[in-house]
């Protein structure tokens, strides 16, 4: 597969073999892919946090309202510091969520190459994923991904994108 082959098949599956968990050589392969991601002047703010323990597990689940993500056998979040992130002089913004999202982006097309499922995900209860993941009242966390074997069930949405041509401006 090539990476436009691997980029064209990704998708967010639904549906994961709870009893099957990845193995922690192939975790440090993705995890590393997430590391590699670029950040703004290269400072890497981030965080990557894995969470497979069944207790933590059960902790984290009411922070997000759909029962299928309970198949996944880990849950991977990317968090991060704003005052470790880039900061543009001209405006102040802040590049956390820029960089972050590259992060998480590597790790879930590291996973689709390795087989996995992932689906990424923004709606969650951030106090209580707060709480569940004791983060430090300086960290940020607006997207994570569970992860996992797909299930012989989990069946890809159809993908809907814009037309190129509609989205593109040669100047």
């Amino acid at each position: 597969m090539d990476f436009y082959d691997l980029v064209s098949s990704r998708s967010s599956l639904r549906s994961f073999i709870k009893e099957k968990p990845v193995p922690d050589d192939m975790l440090r392969r993705i995890l590393n892919a997430g590391r590699m991601a670029p950040s703004a002047k290269n400072l890497q703010p981030w965080t990557f946090k894995v969470v497979s323990s069944p207790d933590k597990l059960q902790e984290i689940y009411p922070c997000y309202p759909a029962d299928w993500i309970q198949s996944a056998p880990h849950l991977l979040f990317v968090t991060g510091r704003p005052d470790e992130a880039w900061i543009r002089k001209y405006d102040g913004y802040n590049s956390i969520e820029t960089d972050l999202t590259i992060a998480l982006d590597h790790i879930i097309l590291a996973a689709t190459w390795e087989g996995l499922a992932t689906c990424w995900i923004e709606a969650f209860d951030p106090a209580l994923l707060r709480t569940a993941l004791a983060l430090n009242d300086d960290e940020v966390l607006f997207a994570f991904t569970p992860i996992g074997y797909p299930a012989a069930d989990a069946k890809p949405r159809p993908k809907t994108r814009k037309n190129l041509d509609d989205i593109i401006l040669f100047l």
